[in-house]
């Protein structure tokens, strides 16, 4: 896992940003057509994007300093 799979999803989806954009159907609504196949396409990659970096570098679980150590059940190393 790393950090170039960001820019790999980055450059595909740009890449089927503009196909959407040219292969979008003519008519009346083409802009209605072009803008929710571009916002859709935005839309899953950013939630793919924070999906992906929130597993490469996870939130460690923060550790509270005001708290004594026979206040806490479960812990292990007093910390």
């Amino acid at each position: 896992m790393s950090g170039s799979y960001i820019v790999i999803g980055a450059v595909l989806t740009a890449g089927l940003c503009a196909a959407g954009y040219l292969f979008s159907p003519r008519g009346q609504n083409q802009v209605v057509y072009r803008t929710t196949i571009i916002m859709t396409l935005i839309c899953l990659y950013l939630m793919w994007a924070i999906t992906y970096l929130a597993q490469l570098h996870p939130l460690i679980a923060p550790r509270r300093s005001d708290l004594k150590a026979h206040s806490v059940p479960h812990s292990k190393d007093g910390l």
